[in-house]
């Protein structure tokens, strides 16, 4: 299903919601107290700016005596979409978003990654998988990092511990490439990257990854990802929290000119050690 035929589906099932809750004489804000969320989580729900999640989806059947419409609407949805089930939805919210931040402990994230690196990423978690299946996780993964080259593009800041940078993803050949690009994004002033090197030893939620986006119309969210799982969270005063840790990361990091010439020593190295193999 194509982006525009994607969102005017959900632009129905916003519709839909509409209308079933005005037949049922209640208030957006009343929905929202029985699904345990804002009226204005409602009303952006119906007019297609967010999607709500599954159980979101599951409490409105309930609420709405809907016979699990809207599950159902949910479930033919998120099936056809180019991502895992837990990531869809922060996808369709990366594409609103006016500002993203990134924290990446491990893994270059994925609207930095060049075709190869994802494609050795994709072979480590599935070794058996068949050719046309990770064409088709490359070419959503692709699809994603075209974001940056956008004239509507997000800001967009990402902090790579050193880490990222030492792991050969694909082999020294496919890493040096990998460097080289987001070398070649930050010089074109396309992204902001700041590196935490070793030295600066332990930091702020060590080991886990986080994604913060902002909105012109929507309260900011926070993406996190564990094994096969994934969440969003907009709770104001988590929300919070996560941009306080965000913001000692960037403290404790290089500076932007000096992350820079990190990258491109340790692009240099993996050169080296690509051309002696």
């Amino acid at each position: 299903m194509a982006n525009g035929s994607r969102q005017a589906a959900w632009e129905f099932f916003g519709a839909e919601l509409k209308r079933r809750r005005e037949n049922a004489g209640i208030t957006q804000s009343e929905l929202g107290a029985r699904v345990f969320v804002s009226g204005g989580y409602i009303g952006q729900f119906e007019q297609a700016i967010r999607k709500p999640q599954l159980d979101v989806a599951r409490r409105i059947d309930d609420a709405l005596q809907s016979d699990g419409i809207f599950e159902r609407l949910w479930r033919k949805l998120i099936k056809e979409q180019p991502y895992t089930e837990y990531f869809a939805h922060a996808a369709e919210l990366e594409r609103l978003a006016t500002e993203i931040c990134e924290f990446a402990p491990a893994v270059v994230p994925g609207l930095l990654q060049t075709r190869e690196y994802a494609r050795a990423l994709f072979l480590a978690n599935r070794p058996l998988a068949a050719e046309e299946h990770i064409e088709e996780l490359l070419k959503g993964r692709m699809d994603r990092t075209r974001l940056l080259t956008d004239a509507t593009r997000p800001a967009y800041w990402a902090v790579l511990h050193e880490t990222v940078l030492r792991i050969p993803v694909g082999g020294p050949a496919v890493m040096g490439r990998q460097l080289d690009h987001i070398a070649a994004l930050v010089r074109e002033r396309k992204v902001l990257v700041q590196v935490l090197p070793f030295a600066a030893g332990a930091h702020p939620d060590m080991g886990k990854m986080m994604w913060l986006m902002e909105f012109e119309d929507a309260p900011p969210t926070v993406y996190t990802e564990g094994v096969l799982s994934g969440r969003l969270l907009d709770e104001t005063a988590v929300v919070k929290r996560v941009r306080a840790s965000y913001d000692l990361l960037r403290a404790a990091a290089l500076s932007p000119e000096a992350s820079l010439a990190l990258l491109l020593s340790a692009a240099e190295d993996f050169r080296r050690c690509s051309s002696t193999t």
